[in-house]
C-alpha cells in the first residue's frame, strides 16, 4: 500500500529530525539532503506489506534484518547470521532468553562465580564483554531476561567491533522486540507445566488510525521448578504512529521483574578425568530464603526521517537495571565418593553473593541511502553513537554472613534459612562512557560482484573506584576495520569472503587488574585485546526459495590476550596472549515444502588452541568451553490441516570448563517434541515435551561445579486469538 505524501514540505527538514539527528548533519547532508523547496510536490513513499506484518509469527526464516545496520537482506551480509524467529521461539517454548542461546550452534555456559552466566560463541566471552544487544543497542547489563517481547533473536558471528564498538570477539547477539503494526490482531496464551508452572501472556495490536498503532506485551509467569523458584511479571507497551511516512516516530517502555531462587550448582565427582553427575537435578539443596531478583526498566524514542533517498534513523534509550544475589554454593562433604554416595552423605552450603545497579543511556542515529556513482549502485552506511553507563557493585558481598546449616542428599528442599547479617553495602563505582562513529559502504563493482568496506573509530573512557579506595581509569581509541566481498551469480545465491576485528577493553568486565607494588594505591589496567575474524562462506535460496541455506569457514583469533605476568607476584598483566578458533558453520531454515518446516545449526570447531601463554603448560592445549560440536535441530510438519508435530534435538560435545582444567564435561544430545491442533480459526492447544529422555547432564560448566541442564518437562498451551 501507499501513504500519499503529496503536501507542501515544511521551510526545514532540521525541524522534523529530534533527538540526536542532527548529530549525522554532516554526513546526511552531502549524500542526500536537497535545498527546501517549498512548492515542489513530495514524491510516494512506498509501505512495504512485509515491513509492517510480522512475518516472523508465521515463519522460521527471515529474509531481512537491520543486525548489519541498515534493512538488508541476509545474502548481502559477508558473516554468518543465525536467526530465532518467533515462531520457532512458540513452538519450543523458548520462554528464558538463556533457552535460545542453548538452542544456538557455538554457544556454551560458564557458570559464573558470582551467578551470572558467562556465554561464549565459538569460545569468547559475550555476556562479559557487554556483547549482548536489543534493537541494536548494548544490553550488557546483568539481569534475568525473558522473550515475551521479542520478535526474534538474532546472532551475527564472528568479530563485529566496525558495526557495534568494542566487544564482539565471537559475534554479537541482537534482541528485537516486536513493533506495533498497521492492523488489528491480539493474542492470549496460558501454559501449564510441570513444575507447578503457570504462565500468561498477552500481545494486542490495535490500529489507531491510518498511520498508526499501539501495541503492548505482557506477561507473568510463576514457577516452583522443584524449590529453585521464580516469579515474573513483564510489560512492554509501544505506541508508532507516522508509519510508512516520511516522518516515523515510537515510543515505548519496558519492565520486567523477576523473583527467583537459583539453583546455583550441584557438585560432580572427578571420575578419571570426567566430570560425574550424580545429584537428580530436579533435586534443590540452597537455602529457603536464598534469592536472585532482578529488574530491567528501560524507555526508548525513535525516529525514522525518509529523504527523497535514504532514511536517518534516530534512537534514544535511558534504563535503568538491579540484580541482588545470595545463592548457596553446594559442595560434598570431604571423603565422599561415588562409591559411599546416599541419602546421608552431608552437602554444605558457603554463600555467593552480590547487589548491582545500573543506569545505561545510549544514542545512536544511522544514515542509510542507496545512491549511483560512477554508474554503479552504492549502499551507504554512517552512524554515531554514545554510550553512558554508571554502575555500582558489590562483588561476592558475603561478609557478615554466619555458617550456613548443612544438609543432606536425602533432604532436598529442606527449608532451612539464613539470616541475611551483612552490613551496609560496600559498593564499587564504575562510569563508562564511549562515543563512536562509522561508514560503510557496499560497492556494486559489477551486476554480480559487490565490495564492502567500513570503518568505526571509538573513543571508550572508563573509571573504577573500588570500596577499598583503590582506582583506575582507561581512555582508549580504538578503530576498526571490516572489508569483504560478495559474488552473486544470480538471485538464489551468494559467495563471500570477509575480515573484521574486535576490541575488548579492560573495563569491559566491570573490573580491573589488582593493585601492585608502587603504583600509588591504583589498580593497574592494561590496553584493549585485540580480536580478527577472517570468513568464507555461501548463502542459497533453496526449495523455490522457501528456505535459506548457509555455510561457511571461519578463523577466530585473539591476538593479544591478557595475561598475568609471573614475574611480578600476579600482580601485572600483560597483551601476551594468543588464541584461535578455526572451524565451520552450517545453517538452515524455512519451508521445504509447505508442509514441513526446519530450522537446524551446527558449529564445528576443530581447532581452538591457545597459542601463546606465559603459561607455559597452557601452550597447545584446547580453549575451554569450546566444545567441537554443537548444535540444534527443529522441524515441524503438518500432517493434517488442523494438526501440526514437531521434533527437536539439541546436542554438545565434550568440553573442558576452563583452559587450566583436564577434567571433561561429556557430551550429551536432548530430544524435544512437539503437537498443536488448531480447533478454529481462534483457538488452538500445543503440547510441549522438552528432554524427552530426562537425560541428566552438565549445561554450564565452572572449574569446581556444574549446572545441570533443565530435566524432563512437559507444558500444555491454549492460545487464541482474536
Amino acid at each position: 500500500m501507499e501513504a500519499n505524501l503529496a503536501q507542501s514540505r515544511p521551510s526545514s527538514d532540521a525541524a522534523l529530525l529530534p533527538l540526536g539527528a542532527l548529530l549525522l548533519a554532516a554526513s546526511a547532508g552531502a549524500l542526500a539532503q536537497t535545498p527546501a523547496d517549498t512548492n515542489r510536490t513530495l514524491p510516494n513513499v512506498t509501505v512495504r506489506e512485509d515491513a509492517e506484518v510480522p512475518q516472523t509469527k508465521n515463519d522460521l526464516r527471515v529474509r531481512r534484518t537491520e543486525i548489519g545496520k541498515g534493512n538488508q537482506e541476509i545474502r548481502d551480509i559477508p558473516q554468518t547470521v543465525t536467526v530465532q524467529t518467533e515462531r520457532l521461539i512458540d513452538d519450543r517454548n523458548l520462554d528464558d532468553f538463556r533457552e535460545v542461546l542453548r538452542t544456538t550452534s557455538g554457544v556454551t555456559f560458564q557458570a559464573g562465580e558470582t551467578g551470572e552466566e558467562d556465554v561464549r560463541l565459538r569460545g569468547f566471552s559475550l555476556q562479559q564483554a557487554g556483547d549482548i544487544f536489543r534493537d541494536g543497542l548494548r544490553d550488557g547489563p546483568l539481569y534475568e531476561r525473558d522473550t515475551f517481547n521479542d520478535d526474534r533473536v538474532e546472532v551475527l558471528k564472528g568479530s563485529a567491533s566496525m558495526l557495534f564498538g568494542k566487544g564482539s570477539t565471537g559475534g554479537i547477539v541482537n534482541q528485537v522486540s516486536k513493533q506495533p503494526f498497521l492492523m488489528d490482531q491480539h493474542e492470549v496464551d496460558y501454559t501449564l507445566g510441570t513444575g507447578s508452572l503457570h504462565r500468561l501472556t498477552g500481545d494486542f495490536n490495535i490500529k489507531t488510525g491510518e498511520n498508526a498503532a499501539f501495541r503492548i506485551n505482557a506477561m507473568a509467569h510463576d514457577a516452583d521448578n522443584w524449590g529453585a523458584k521464580q516469579r515474573k511479571v513483564g510489560i512492554a507497551p509501544t505506541f508508532r504512529w507516522g508509519i510508512g511516512t516520511r516522518d516515523e516516530f515510537s515510543v515505548g517502555f519496558y519492565h520486567l521483574d523477576i523473583e527467583g531462587r537459583p539453583l546455583y550448582n550441584h557438585p560432580w565427582f572427578n571420575e578419571g578425568g570426567t566430570i560425574g553427575v550424580a545429584l537428580p537435578v530436579r533435586n534443590y539443596y540452597g537455602l529457603a530464603n536464598d534469592r536472585l531478583d532482578t529488574s530491567a526498566t528501560f524507555a526508548t524514542l525513535r525516529h525514522v526521517h525518509r529523504f527523497d533517498q535514504g532514511e536517518l534513523k534516530t534512537m534514544l534509550r535511558h534504563g535503568r537495571y538491579e540484580r541482588d544475589l545470595l545463592a548457596s554454593v553446594i559442595r560434598f562433604a570431604p571423603g565422599t565418593t561415588r562409591a559411599n554416595l546416599n541419602d546421608a552423605t552431608v552437602l554444605t552450603r558457603s554463600p555467593k553473593g552480590r547487589i548491582g545497579e545500573s543506569e545505561l543511556t545510549q544514542l545512536t542515529s544511522d544514515y542509510t541511502n542507496t545512491f549511483n556513482w560512477g554508474g554503479r549502485r552504492n549502499d551507504f552506511t554512517a552512524g554515531i553513537d554514545y554510550y553512558q553507563e554508571d554502575a555500582k557493585r558489590a562483588n561476592n558481598f558475603t561478609a557478615g554472613l554466619a555458617a550456613a546449616p548443612s544438609t543432606t542428599v536425602g533432604t532436598p528442599n529442606d527449608g532451612a534459612t539464613r539470616a541475611d547479617t551483612r552490613g551496609p553495602v560496600p559498593f564499587d563505582t564504575y562510569e563508562a562512557r564511549s562515543i563512536g562513529f562509522y561508514v560503510q559502504n557496499l560497492f556494486s563493482v559489477t551486476d554480480t560482484v559487490k565490495l564492502l568496506a567500513g570503518v568505526r573509530f571509538e573513543n571508550f573512557r572508563a573509571s573504577y573506584v573500588r570500596a577499598t579506595g583503590l582506582t583506575g581509569e582507561r581512555d582508549d581509541d580504538l578503530v576498526s576495520p571490516r572489508l569483504g566481498a560478495i559474488w552473486q551469480p544470480n538471485d538464489v545465491s551468494s559467495y563471500y569472503v570477509s575480515y573484521g576485528t574486535s576490541y575488548n577493553t579492560s573495563g569491559d568486565t566491570y573490573q580491573f587488574a589488582p593493585n601492585g607494588p608502587g603504583n600509588n594505591n591504583r589498580l593497574i589496567n592494561t590496553p584493549p585485546e585485540k580480536s580478527r575474524n577472517f570468513e568464507i562462506g555461501g548463502k542459497w535460496e533453496v526449495f523455490e526459495k522457501r528456505a535459506l541455506l548457509g555455510m561457511a569457514l571461519f578463523h577466530s583469533e585473539k591476538y593479544n590476550e591478557r595475561n598475568t605476568d609471573p614475574d611480578s607476584a600476579a600482580t601485572r598483566e600483560l597483551l601476551s596472549g594468543k588464541r584461535h578458533a578455526t572451524g565451520f558453520e552450517f545453517n538452515a531454515a524455512g519451508r521445504i515444502t509447505p508442509k514441513w518446516e526446519v530450522f537446524f545449526n551446527h558449529t564445528w570447531i576443530p581447532k581452538a588452541e591457545i597459542d601463546e601463554s606465559t603459561n607455559a603448560a597452557q601452550i597447545g592445549t584446547r580453549s575451554g568451553l569450546t566444545p567441537r560440536n554443537s548444535g540444534s535441530l527443529w522441524t515441524t510438519y503438518r500432517v493434517l490441516p488442523q494438526l501440526r508435530l514437531g521434533a527437536g534435538a539439541n546436542y554438545r560435545s565434550s568440553q573442558t570448563p576452563a583452559t587450566t582444567t583436564a577434567i571433561r564435561a561429556d557430551g550429551f544430545v536432548t530430544f524435544d517434541a512437539m503437537a498443536e491442533y488448531t480447533f478454529n480459526d481462534r483457538w488452538s492447544a500445543k503440547l510441549n515435551v522438552t528432554n524427552l529422555t530426562d537425560k541428566l547432564y552438565a549445561d554450564s560448566l565452572y572449574t569446581g561445579f556444574y549446572a545441570p541442564g533443565a530435566p524432563r518437562r512437559v507444558e500444555l498451551t491454549v492460545k487464541t486469538k482474536f
